[in-house]
């Protein structure tokens, strides 16, 4: 492969099991709108990173794949982890001859198929302008409780500057390799990108982003992912609307 300066590369963890949702594959291969919630996501960041090199992230055992569903040209397979941190760690490893240490690396859910474009290219924007990294987020609207045992409530969380963290998630490749190692080594429990950044210290730039890029964890999100998609898609016909 010959690499280009200032190369992008997109990561797309996809080795989960998705046993929450109780069905017969995993959840990145459930039908959403008469295709795979995994070929969803993959058109959206294409659509946006058409730049970008893709590594994708699938279990080694992984007999519903199919190539087809990828519009990348360059990309490449990595066989998963137990976790997404593995995984994550793994892909990292596999582009370790190719990346250079300032090379942007952004991580997204394989679930989160609804992502706009709008907020990937503004993420990209604040990436290549920052020096730590940064996330898409948004601002907790909800009264947030905190229970006890017994899931009863203890008190009540303030929401004041409390986020939902969101994906995509993006850092410069060394800084990323090198807070997944540290975590990886020390055991330190991690559930995204960003928390691995934290470890070592360093403070990720939240940026805004719209509140239906919804991640499909339960058999109802793909009921609300099919309505964001019809939503989008009828937004982006309207005279003078924006990509979604």
């Amino acid at each position: 492969m010959m690499k280009a300066q200032g190369t992008i590369w997109l990561i797309v963890p996809a080795a989960g099991r998705g046993t929450r949702m109780g069905a017969t594959q995993p959840k990145q291969y459930l039908p959403l709108a008469g295709r795979p919630v995994l070929a969803h996501t993959l058109e959206r960041l294409c659509q946006a990173y058409p730049e970008a090199c893709l590594c994708l992230c699938l279990d080694a055992r992984d007999s519903w794949f199919d190539t087809a569903w990828v519009p990348y040209d360059d990309w490449r397979r990595v066989d998963g982890g137990d976790e997404r941190s593995d995984s994550v760690m793994q892909a990292l490893e596999a582009i370790a001859d190719d990346a250079d240490d300032d090379d942007l690396v952004i991580v997204h859910d394989a679930a989160r198929p609804c992502v706009s474009h709008s907020d990937l290219l503004h993420l990209k924007t604040v990436l290549t302008q920052d020096p730590i990294g940064a996330l898409l987020a948004a601002p907790v609207a909800d009264t947030m409780k905190r229970a006890d045992d017994h899931s009863r409530i203890r008190y009540t969380e303030s929401r004041e500057r409390l986020w939902h963290a969101l994906t995509p998630q993006g850092f410069r490749y060394r800084l990323l390799y090198e807070a997944l190692q540290y975590v990886l080594r020390s055991g330190v429990p991690i559930t995204d990108e960003a928390s691995a950044v934290e470890a070592l210290g360093y403070s990720p730039q939240l940026v805004v982003g719209r509140r239906d890029n919804l991640k499909i964890t339960h058999p109802d999100d793909l009921v609300m992912a099919e309505l964001v998609l019809a939503a989008q898609a009828s937004s982006s016909r309207q005279p003078g609307s924006a990509l979604t």
